[in-house]
């Protein structure tokens, strides 16, 4: 293994990182995040449940496409 292969894999983890960092530190100013239409929510006297189903699929779709756009440019070089 070269080391330049791990210098830029090493860079590309640290980007990947401080990009996850700023969309998590600016996560609850986002208004629709966790509030979707699907989302489950069950409350009740003494009793709360909630499953973010649909949210969790949008995040997912979003980080598969933003992880094949970098694995494509990658493979490219």
């Amino acid at each position: 293994m070269e080391l330049s292969f791990l210098g830029r894999t090493l860079i590309i983890f640290g980007a990947v990182l401080v990009i996850l960092g700023i969309i998590l530190s600016f996560a609850p100013k986002i208004p629709f995040l966790g509030k979707l239409p699907g989302d489950i929510r069950i409350e009740k006297e003494g009793f709360r449940f909630y499953f973010p189903i649909v949210t969790c699929i949008v995040i997912s779709i979003i980080l598969s496409l933003i992880l094949s756009i970098i694995f494509w440019i990658l493979q490219r070089k």
